[in-house]
């Protein structure tokens, strides 16, 4: 007779990775992701498409079917069957499975199946590297305490494409190809991000000067974000490190904020500054 896992073990199966049979779980569900996303790149070649179109449709949607098992099955799995549908990793499974049964309604829409390369995400937690995570976690701070800063920046970004696009509007005029004041925008965020598609082009001199200025304008406007990025994974880093070399003290919190991360030498709170009780000998 057969012995059935019960609901207990096969949720810890598909949901944690601490054992054998759940790191081969989700190592097997990675292949099937790989080889799900390689069909929908493979499909989108021209010659691969006409030669075994057929057999690649067919691969996708048995993909589709295996991952919708998959996605009902942790439902029926989890605890907080909420939290996991609108979760990140709920919300992924989800998108990962509706663009195969919408290209039954809209044409071309199964090559949004490549998202489930989002489920790749997963391998940090099925492999454990914590060397990754903890960097991964520095650059979600470092992010997270630069937004401010990066707002002004787009937003002055969007003031000089605006002023810039009008001002070419006015200069060039519809006989060079600007137009509108949105098509000379468009120019100028091309010409400002030193892409320069060419497709529209200055010809009196004025407006040549004028490109000129947003093109060197353009060069010093890149290094901002990254500089901005940058300053803010350092100071993530060095509170790392900081953090590392004063463990928390449990006995020794602070009186006035309650942070508890002193050394035992320590005199005054780290944080507040103020007066810290007498180390406990």
């Amino acid at each position: 007779m057969i012995d059935f896992p019960s609901k207990e073990r096969l949720a810890h199966i598909v949901y944690e990775s601490d054992d054998r049979a759940s790191k081969n779980f989700d190592l097997a569900l990675l292949l099937l992701i790989l080889m799900s996303v390689s069909i929908v790149v493979l499909d989108s070649v021209e010659e691969i498409h006409a030669n075994y179109g057929s057999l690649l449709y067919a691969l996708e949607w048995f993909f589709t079917l295996v991952f919708t098992v998959e996605y009902l099955f942790r439902i029926w799995l989890s605890n907080n069957k909420r939290g996991y549908i609108f979760g990140f990793y709920g919300l992924v499974d989800l998108l990962a499975i509706l663009p195969t049964y919408l290209s039954l309604f809209l044409f071309q829409t199964q090559y949004l199946t490549v998202i489930r390369g989002l489920r790749f995400l997963r391998i940090l937690r099925i492999l454990k590297l914590p060397k990754y995570v903890q960097e991964a976690s520095l650059l979600t701070t470092a992010l997270k305490h630069s937004q401010a800063k990066i707002k002004i920046f787009v937003g002055s970004v969007l003031t000089i494409v605006l002023i810039m696009g009008s001002v070419m509007y006015i200069v060039e005029g519809p006989e060079s190809g600007f137009t509108s004041i949105p098509r000379s925008m468009y120019w100028a965020i091309v010409t400002l991000t030193t892409v320069g598609y060419g497709d529209i082009a200055p010809i009196t001199d004025l407006g040549q000067f004028i490109a000129a200025l947003i093109m060197l304008m353009g060069y010093a406007i890149i290094a901002v974000p990254t500089g901005i990025v940058s300053s803010e994974l350092t100071a993530a880093r060095l509170d790392e490190n900081r953090q590392a070399k004063t463990p928390d003290a449990p006995g020794r919190p602070c009186p006035e904020c309650g942070v508890q991360s002193h050394s035992e030498d320590a005199l005054f709170c780290r944080k507040c500054g103020a007066k810290l009780d007498a180390a406990t000998p």
